[in-house]
């Protein structure tokens, strides 16, 4: 194999690569010798088959397979010899006419293109300090959420009067606006449980005294903020019809009631319930903390990047931005913008991500952070669950996809990096409330010098993207 080098600007490395002919006429030759002894073909003897009728018989498809292993081979063996750190996956770019190099008539010839690590040094983690929100779990939030178990596990009674907050009502309803029905307005046999929240503002609340047999028009507003944009900020009228009233079954949480659900006691279901909302809380600590670091990080580090990366980046960004945009879902913050304003702005949080990424790798790399195949086996095994029945299936696409292995080790390896750095950096706890913990995203409070309760900051496009 020979390899030469004809481009080198900023981080884009071009080689030349050439296999002789010979080289692979060799491998050929090799393949079919060894399995001459085992060769049987109609009109020859067992294992004594000539391999020159070999070569015609079986030489197309195995040329096909030693020139596949060789493009790898010779790839893999290039970047060693050059002592390149691809930033990326290589791309290969053939020269020669396969037919003639599968013939032996011609050289393999093909072009490696690929952009390299940058040469950058990460900084002193230790000098790096963030805050991280922290909630304790109140007797309160346990208690509550053992009501709402309670209520979902008890069920519905059916009820003979008017509907009260907390009953279940169980409508039909036909939804329109200006007259005109809508898409995703209209159901059977759904089940309303006033005071959930689960329905747009307003529509619960007027269910509050209705009967089975009622017929009633709910008149309500979406919200501003609506996912479906073509909705949002809309006055709307749902013509509803009651179908049952339910009520919650009588009867506290008990020893009694907790045993039926598994558990020794009452006081085991309530430790139960404490620990999950403590692993919610302490999940949402670790991702607010994790997007602070990430802030810092990008602060405190400014290199050049690979612009393939950031491309490839910004495409995958920007076909989700087309596609909120299309199903009427674009960030109202984006509203307004042209398409070259909004790509400008988009193209920067690629750039961010991509800094983020090769920051992270050069932190594992030195650290000598790996993904164990266990790992990564848990982790498919994780996503299979989903898939009852299919699992095997499930498996064997990861086995056969080098991709789909990648993704599934990418986000393993960059916890295990995020868990290394959050050790070595000064962190700081400071106590909020739940509340402000599950906020969509900090930001500066306004209106608390008058009185007026602290506006909630919306989410930025930097967090939407990283999420």
């Amino acid at each position: 194999m020979q390899l030469t080098e004809r481009r080198s600007e900023g981080l884009l490395r071009v080689y030349d690569v050439r296999v002789p002919a010979a080289e692979l006429q060799q491998k050929l030759t090799a393949k079919l010798t060894e399995i001459q002894p085992r060769a049987r073909i109609n009109g020859f003897r067992p294992g004594k088959v000539p391999v020159a009728h070999l070569r015609k018989v079986y030489g197309p498809g195995m040329m096909q397979d030693i020139i596949n292993e060789t493009v790898q081979r010779s790839t893999r063996e290039g970047l060693e010899k050059v002592n390149a750190r691809p930033a990326s996956e290589p791309q290969l770019d053939l020269k020669s006419d396969i037919n003639k190099v599968a013939a032996g008539q011609e050289d393999l010839q093909f072009e490696l293109s690929l952009e390299v690590m940058p040469d950058f040094e990460p900084v002193d983690l230790k000098t790096i300090s963030i805050t991280r929100p922290v909630a304790t779990v109140s007797e309160a939030q346990v208690d509550e959420a053992l009501n709402e178990l309670a209520k979902a596990q008890r069920g519905y009674d059916d009820k003979d009067a008017a509907a009260a907050d907390g009953d279940a009502v169980v409508v039909d309803f036909v939804g329109s606006i200006d007259g005109e029905k809508f898409d995703g307005g209209a159901a059977n046999d759904a089940t309303v449980v006033i005071g959930s929240n689960q329905f747009i503002p307003g529509f619960e609340e007027q269910l509050i005294g209705a009967k089975a047999g009622d017929e009633r028009t709910l008149k309500v507003t979406f919200p501003e903020d609506y996912p479906a944009r073509n909705l949002a900020g809309k006055a709307a009228e749902f013509a509803t019809t009651v179908k049952a009233v339910r009520e919650p079954k009588k009867g506290d949480p008990d020893d009694a009631w907790a045993s039926q659900l598994g558990f020794d006691s009452l006081a085991a279901l309530k430790g139960a319930l404490r620990q999950r909302i403590e692993n919610d809380h302490a999940g949402q600590s670790r991702a607010k903390a994790k997007r602070v670091l990430f802030d810092k990080l990008d602060e405190e580090h400014d290199f050049e990047l690979p612009p393939r990366m950031v491309e490839v980046e910004f495409n995958q960004i920007w076909r989700q931005v087309e596609g909120d945009k299309e199903a009427g879902r674009l960030d109202p913050s984006d509203a307004g913008k042209s398409e070259d304003d909004l790509k400008a702005e988009y193209r920067k949080i690629a750039e961010r991500r991509v800094r983020l990424g090769l920051l992270l790798a050069e932190i594992g790399r030195k650290a000598k952070i790996e993904v164990t195949d266990q790992e990564v086996t848990q982790a498919i095994a994780n996503q299979a669950r989903n898939y009852p029945g299919q699992e095997r299936q499930i498996f064997d696409a990861y086995r056969q996809n080098p991709t789909l292995l990648a993704q599934v080790r990418a986000p393993i390896y960059e916890e295990k990096v995020v868990d290394y750095v959050l050790e070595l950096i000064k962190v700081a706890n400071k106590d909020v409330t739940r509340e402000e913990l599950f906020a969509e995203d900090e930001g500066p409070a306004t209106g608390e010098a008058d009185g007026e309760k602290p506006k909630k900051a919306k989410k930025t496009k930097v967090a939407k993207a990283e999420d």
